[in-house]
């Protein structure tokens, strides 16, 4: 990941709602959830979510598809292990076994296969 893609990232995630609607999506796996249902579990008017999607769609954070008359959101979990690796990839003075252990262990639980586990 380049600088300005980490900067567009983290820039994305740096609102309250977005970073509401990542973290929902990175919990409902790789099936998604519809637009409507983000809404409703969020309290976000339909106009000021599709803002907020779109944001985080540009940044390479989430994906969109179609079915039937509705749009599915999912995380989209290699730009975010990007994001993640691109953070912590010179943590604890070259040694990142001393650092990432914690984080590997919870991205370990993290599927993103339907109906598989959830990230904690």
């Amino acid at each position: 990941m380049k600088p300005n893609e980490a900067i567009e990232a983290l820039g994305a995630l740096a609102q309250e709602t977005r970073l509401s609607i990542f973290r929902l999506l990175v919990q409902a796996g790789a099936e998604g959830v519809s637009a409507g249902a983000i809404a409703e579990k969020l309290g976000v008017t339909p106009a000021t979510l599709s803002f907020h999607l779109k944001e985080l769609a540009r940044a390479g954070l989430v994906t969109p598809r179609t079915a039937a008359r509705f749009i599915y959101y999912s995380a989209n979990y290699e730009r975010m292990a990007a994001l993640m690796t691109y953070l912590t990839e010179n943590c604890c003075r070259g040694m990142p076994g001393e650092c990432l252990g914690p984080m590997e262990s919870a991205l370990a639980r993290c599927s993103p296969a339907p109906g598989k586990g959830n990230c904690p």
